[in-house]
């Protein structure tokens, strides 16, 4: 990495250490984000990512903010998380698509963390299938009439600010993802509620998830992010920043239950030797080693494609499936390592078994990233009986 690069993952250690490290235990036990750290994230950069100074961010490349987005996650997915959805999904895709009027008026905000960012994208009935979204932007002379439910919102109950996507029945109906629009609608608008996610969840309990219900909420036309039917255009562009986020913070979360489970192996002793120096052990730490290098190879690369202005999708879909699911795998050895002691929450590695779930699912789950991967793969079926070229990306 660059000196600069080395030097956002220094500083983001730094405040894991010694900012996060701290709370994290306490706050997933209480359920509650701790809100107060975000004004401290804004001052040190780390939310405007790499927005130009010139709106408010840092302008850092995209793997210096992938290796922000590890050490974060090294300590608390919960927080990873929460910046995963603001500068990922809601900033980047502000600078992706916004106007410059939108640009002015909520960058410079989101990226000192004046401002909070949510991504309205997810129903009851749809959450990988994104095009069966019901949630309805009904156009009424120069406003819009947003109605329906989003739920699983990260951010929601904080947020100043929601990206939100809903269907416009006028717009021809044949292929139902040229209906949706996205729209920039800051929470205190009338006819938005939110609350509480009804249920606890499995992890990232010190994230804020939330239900957004939309009933009569009015919007001005001038709110519309990107053009009529191309909010789904929107949402997956958002969903690459976001996806690069996760897989980052999952290798955040492999390499914590590595040094947790290569520490306890050291000085944990039975029948008379450490337990790292028995053959079962030494494999399962091996594996883990072996794959969270890997995972941090293809994290780094998807990021490289996205600084060079190259196709990205199929790199970053791969570094979450691999990430995550490598994660998942280290975390799962990690508790068993520790044993009963890593079946409470005295440890982290407990935390982390349960996060890691949460990032098998969010942002597409690790299906829909073969899905994106083969898709990419295989390219449109044209009919012809003929070998295809190959994909274009390398």
């Amino acid at each position: 990495m660059t000196p600069e690069q080395a030097a956002w993952r220094d500083r983001a250690r730094a405040f894991a250490h010694d900012r996060l490290a701290p709370l994290a235990r306490q706050a997933d036990e209480a359920g509650r984000f701790p809100i107060e750290l975000v004004p401290e994230m804004g001052r040190a950069g780390f939310l405007g990512g790499p927005i130009a100074p010139a709106l408010g961010g840092a302008g850092m490349d995209h793997r210096a903010l992938a290796l922000v987005y590890e050490e974060l996650g090294y300590v608390d997915s919960s927080v990873r998380g929460f910046m995963a959805v603001h500068t990922g999904l809601v900033t980047l895709c502000l600078a992706d698509h916004g106007r410059p009027d939108q640009q002015a008026e909520w960058l410079p905000r989101l990226a000192r963390g004046e401002a909070i960012g949510c991504y309205a994208l997810t129903e009851d009935e749809a959450g990988s299938d994104a095009a069966a979204m019901r949630t309805t932007a009904r156009r009424d002379g120069d406003h819009y009439v947003l109605d329906g439910r989003k739920i699983w919102i990260t951010n929601g109950g904080i947020a100043d600010v929601a990206l939100v996507f809903a269907r416009d029945p006028s717009l021809p109906a044949e292929r139902p993802h040229r209906q949706i629009c996205a729209f920039v609608v800051p929470t205190d608008t009338p006819g938005l509620v939110r609350t509480p996610l009804p249920w606890r969840t499995l992890g990232h309990r010190a994230a804020d998830h939330a239900v957004l219900t939309f009933d009569g909420c009015r919007v001005p036309a001038s709110a519309r992010l990107g053009a009529p039917g191309g909010g789904f255009r929107v949402a997956m562009g958002a969903l690459d920043h976001g996806r690069l986020g996760v897989a980052a913070g999952a290798v955040g979360v492999g390499r914590a239950c590595l040094d947790a489970s290569v520490a306890f192996a050291r000085q944990r002793r039975a029948f008379g030797s450490r337990i790292g120096d028995f053959g079962m052990i030494q494999q399962a730490l091996a594996d883990m080693y072996a794959d969270i290098e890997a995972a941090a190879l293809l994290v780094a690369h998807a990021a490289e494609r996205k600084m060079a202005g190259a196709p990205s999708t199929r790199a970053t879909a791969t570094a979450k499936l691999f990430a995550v699911e490598a994660a998942l795998r280290a975390a799962d050895q990690a508790v068993l390592i520790h044993g009963g002691r890593g079946y409470g929450n005295d440890v982290a590695v407990e935390r982390h078994w349960r996060d890691i779930k949460g990032l098998q699912i969010y942002e597409g789950t690790s299906h829909i990233q073969r899905l994106i991967i083969a898709r990419d793969l295989l390219g449109p079926d044209t009919g012809a009986s003929e070998t295809p070229p190959p994909p274009e990306e390398r």
